[in-house]
């Protein structure tokens, strides 16, 4: 496809005072160096970026863990003991409709932390936001630990759900704002790895108990829990601010500490430190004239409507590619025919997808693009999809086998692919001074998707409600390929692109896809290049002061 180009009229700067101008001329060569850099440079001179990003984003193991932890419940013999209802063959069960509520209060309470985070984080920055939230938690968990009834877990899971919605959005922006270009779409990535992480612990612990007796069986997984606050605590504490949300907070000389603490300071001149909050500032700037007072409605308005609806799909995507069995799995092997203790096992090695393919993962978005890895997994994706509802029409070993092993590989594939891929996109899509609540949106609607889930997919599964079994795969199977022909249409390429790019692509109505082929000019000017400044002028900038760079008010137009 020929290649296009779109260019932003920034600032006339014929007339500009040299303060301006040595502003536009560092975001530029703060811009350029950003381009150039390859992943071992980055990884060498940000090395401590990709440390506090990677540290912070464990905060997501708690809620993997949970997730799997809950779900996997309904298929353990103590806590079906605890609180199952007899059933006329003597048996306990958790009822689908015990089911769906524990797990959907779980996400009702995330749907209040993605709106307190989105105020939160703006206001106090992610380390004050995450360190508030670790003791909420800590807190929290004693609820599940010594719930009596089946009422008051799902008190606690609503009050613990609070803190996952927190760190859901508050992880992923981190982690995109603290790294450069290059190397965004790996720590946003280990953030999909960590949730992983916790769901393959939550795995291995439900498996561990799987013999202990009485209430302990299900109390300590939840014990467990309370290894991670205290340490997250103290790493919050001492993590460098985000230097965008610092600058969005008016707070130019926090943001400079953050880009010091954040790169190696051998590498790093006081003109790389200056140049790089230059471009921050002069970006947020432009995105501030563009989305003057950042309400949560500028979201659905003009251009951002367009970024809105990325994200929610592309979260939304999550659950509806298929993923939405796998937090069943135990549950869902029981009802194909594996004893509890095979189900186990299995739902282990299914855990141990999610790393082995966020690895994966690394190597994959390296060499392609993040819109043609999503839509390759959705695709492969429904055909196991298909295969596995097939196979719910029989009913023996040999289909058994077939369907634990290919919901093995369509994990390792969700887990290559659509699942750590999701978390780039929606860091990248969002205007900057919108992209926490942009994030947010997009996560709400994950949740509600999840509400859906939590409340069907039981019901499909359990012999007491719908009896699907394995058939409900077909089900997901017509929700991915709805999914696959939006990505077609509305997914744009994303990759190697920096965040002022991605601004000048949408703000020009760029489709899906031509941005990949699409050159993007973001400092273009209205009479004449920077490089072209008259000699007195340039003259006139070595004589200012950089400590203290001063913004310049912009308009973005074509």
């Amino acid at each position: 496809m020929a290649q296009e180009k779109v260019v932003a009229t920034r600032v006339d700067i014929s007339n500009a005072d040299p303060a301006t101008i040595d502003l536009i001329v560092q975001a530029q060569e703060a811009d350029a160096f950003d381009h150039q850099l390859t992943i071992r440079q980055a990884l060498s001179k940000y090395k401590k970026a990709v440390f506090w990003a990677m540290i912070l984003s464990t905060s997501l193991v708690m809620e993997g863990f949970d997730l799997v932890t809950i779900n996997s419940f309904y298929g353990q013999s103590q806590f079906k003991e605890r609180f199952g209802q007899i059933q006329p063959d003597g048996t306990k069960v958790i009822t689908a409709s015990w089911q769906s509520i524990l797990s959907n209060m779980s996400a009702i309470g995330q749907l209040t932390g993605l709106c307190v985070n989105m105020w939160a984080q703006d206001r106090f920055g992610a380390r004050q936001t995450m360190m508030f939230f670790m003791v909420w938690m800590a807190a929290a968990i004693f609820i599940l630990v010594f719930a009596p009834n089946l009422p008051v877990m799902a008190v606690g899971e609503v009050i613990c759900g609070i803190s996952w919605g927190v760190f859901q959005t508050l992880s992923t922006s981190y982690a995109s704002e603290v790294v450069p270009t290059v190397l965004r779409a790996y720590v946003t990535a280990f953030v999909c790895m960590c949730w992983g992480l916790g769901i393959l612990l939550s795995s291995a612990v439900i498996r561990g108990v799987v013999d202990v007796k009485g209430d302990w069986g299900w109390r300590l997984p939840f014990c467990l829990q309370w290894i991670w606050p205290v340490p997250l605590f103290f790493v919050a504490y001492f993590a460098p601010e985000s230097p965008w949300n610092a600058v969005r907070r008016n707070k130019p000389e926090l943001a400079r500490q953050s880009l010091v603490r954040l790169r190696d300071t051998r590498n790093t001149t006081d003109r790389d430190i200056d140049s790089t909050l230059a471009y921050i500032t002069h970006v947020t700037n432009l995105e501030k004239a563009e989305t003057a007072g950042s309400s949560i409605l500028e979201c659905f308005k003009g251009i951002n409507l367009r970024r809105t609806e990325i994200n929610c799909v592309v979260w939304a995507a999550q659950i509806l590619c298929g993923n939405a069995i796998l937090g069943y799995s135990v549950t869902f092997l029981q009802r194909a025919g594996f004893s509890e203790i095979q189900s186990f096992n299995l739902n282990i090695s299914l855990s141990c997808c999610y790393l082995i393919g966020g690895v994966i993962s690394w190597f994959l978005m390296a060499r392609s693009g993040r819109s043609t890895l999503y839509m390759s997994g959705l695709a492969f994706m429904f055909c196991c999809l298909v295969a596995i509802g097939a196979l719910g029409f029989r009913d023996d070993k040999k289909a058994n086998l077939a369907i634990g092993i290919l919901l093995v590989i369509s994990t390792l594939c969700n887990m290559s692919t659509v699942g750590p891929v999701c978390y780039p996109i929606v860091a990248e899509t969002p205007s900057g001074r919108l992209r926490y609540k942009t994030i947010t949106i997009g996560r709400f609607v994950y949740n509600v998707t999840g509400i859906f889930n939590n409340s069907v997919t039981p019901r499909m599964i359990q012999p007491t409600a719908w009896n699907w079994g394995a058939k409900c795969a077909l089900f997901y199977a017509g929700t991915n390929l709805l999914c696959l022909i939006w990505c077609w249409f509305r997914l744009p390429e994303t990759k190697g692109r920096a965040f002022g790019e991605i601004d000048l692509l949408f703000e020009n109505h760029v489709s899906a896809r031509k941005f990949k082929y699409t050159k993007a000019d973001q400092f273009a000017q209205t009479s004449e290049d920077v490089n072209a400044i008259d000699f007195d002028k340039k003259m006139e900038i070595s004589h200012i002061d950089h400590s203290h760079p001063t913004t310049v008010n912009a308009s973005l137009s074509v």
